[in-house]
């Protein structure tokens, strides 16, 4: 609770803009701490948490997940339109946020420079563990390295990815902390133009890749 709440609270707050971002953010923990019972037993939203990305990433897509789920559930208590309303225009859908391209763009650039920074060997492990869907024991049997030290170096490295996709949207794209936020929640939400075996694939195969798109 001390170190992600405040995590949650922006997450949150570029998600619902309706005044209820707090109490969005707060409605998972009683889920997190599994105080609810099924079979007699306690269940906690943790036991879904395999480690594939940072857990602060977990928790956004979770927030994400439970505001279109209170999104769903108040559109069913919905009154239905009366009999004489047939003809009565259908209520319009929420306009898309127009920020949402530029967003998705601006996290796309980032996160393109930020693992053309990294060395080989990191970008080998990414690309073998998220890109080929490889275990930890398999990129440790090519990089010739114990499966824990592939865990460590994977989790440094998204770190890293990490900071330096939040300094860039912060220090070139001048974006806000809730900008950059919502920024990872659209990218969660619908990577769109994102193409993570393309983005970790070894410089060579990039350029011959791009050489082919021009064509």
């Amino acid at each position: 609770m001390r170190e992600y709440r405040p995590v949650l609270y922006r997450s949150a707050e570029a998600i619902d803009r309706s005044g209820n971002a707090r109490d969005l953010a707060d409605s998972l923990y009683a889920d997190l701490y599994g105080l609810g019972e099924r079979d007699g037993r306690r269940r906690s939203l943790f036991r879904y948490y395999q480690g594939r990305s940072s857990l602060a990433t977990w928790l956004r897509a979770l927030l994400a997940q439970r505001h279109v789920d209170r999104f769903r559930a108040a559109r069913r208590l919905d009154p239905l339109p009366e009999e004489n309303a047939d003809h009565a225009p259908a209520a319009a859908d929420p306009a898309p946020d127009p920020d949402r391209p530029r967003l998705l763009a601006l996290i796309t650039t980032a996160l393109a420079a930020a693992v053309t920074a990294l060395t080989p060997r990191d970008r080998l492990r990414l690309s073998c563990y998220y890109a080929q869907q490889m275990t930890l024991a398999e990129v440790g049997r090519l990089t010739r390295e114990h499966e824990a030290t592939v865990s460590r170096q994977v989790a440094k490295t998204r770190k890293t990815l990490r900071a330096e996709i939040e300094r860039r949207l912060r220090d070139e794209a001048r974006l806000s902390d809730a900008e950059i936020a919502q920024s990872f929640a659209y990218a969660l939400e619908d990577p769109g133009p994102i193409d993570l075996t393309q983005l970790l694939a070894p410089e060579a195969e990039r350029k011959e890749s791009a050489e082919r798109r021009s064509i």
